[in-house]
């Protein structure tokens, strides 16, 4: 559990002085993208970090629930009306009731055994709720990129800011959608968005808002490939 602590610790920090504007426009595209499968009216989001999603989820949900680990993140959330918020680990959070949708994005490449963690998700969702989870794609475009510039040996190896981040791997769709049904999910749909040729500090010093809208929309034709790649799944 220490090194729990410390992993959740080392992610709060490196979110604070890691991000640029672009990461928080990159939320934003997912969160658009996963709205069309919202249900219910109880929302769970796992790991909402500074609440950056959070304001978004707050006006689709009557109720919405907040699990972080690092209290320093959750602190910042604002105190909305219809938002309650639980300071705890995931492998520790005891859902006293059922919900609608569950929501975890970039959250999953932080945990270290991640099949446990699904399995307590899965026991946490309603009998006809939708459980959506996002990661960072491994063969997405710039990773693709990477390899053949011979900055990384393979899609899948962790880079500098996977390890300033705290990831413990990095997805492609497949193994995600594996993760799932071996946790008990079953899939009710996956794709990704956001077409992503560069680093994320790269597209952030010389990029357009037509461009960044540009690759957003040309996404949906290589979701593969894409930067972030999602998975819907169900009980």
């Amino acid at each position: 559990m220490n090194e729990l602590k410390q992993k959740v610790e080392q992610a709060a920090g490196s979110y604070k002085k890691l991000y640029v504007k672009f990461d928080y426009q990159l939320a934003h595209y997912g969160f658009l993208t996963i709205k069309p499968f919202f249900k219910g009216k109880l929302g769970l989001e796992l790991g909402p970090a500074s609440g950056f999603m959070t304001k978004y989820l707050v006006n689709e949900f009557e109720n919405l629930h907040l699990v972080e680990g690092s209290l320093e993140l959750l602190e910042q959330i604002p105190n909305y009306n219809n938002v309650a918020k639980f300071h705890s680990y995931f492998e520790e959070f005891d859902a006293k009731v059922k919900y609608d949708t569950i929501i975890m994005s970039h959250v999953l490449e932080h945990i270290e055994n991640p099949t446990l963690v699904l399995k307590r998700i899965l026991s946490w969702l309603a009998d006809d709720g939708v459980f959506i989870v996002a990661v960072p794609n491994a063969k997405s475009i710039h990773r693709i990129v990477a390899v053949q510039m011979g900055l990384l040996k393979n899609e899948y190896e962790l880079n500098e800011r996977d390890h300033q981040f705290g990831h413990y791997r990095v997805y492609d769709l497949e193994m995600l959608k594996e993760q799932m049904v071996s946790a008990g999910f079953g899939v009710v749909q996956s794709g990704g968005y956001f077409l992503k040729p560069l680093a994320n500090v790269q597209i952030e010093s010389s990029w357009t808002q037509e461009m960044i809208q540009g690759f957003y929309d040309a996404g949906k034709f290589f979701p593969d490939n894409c930067a972030e790649i999602f998975v819907v799944g169900k009980k």
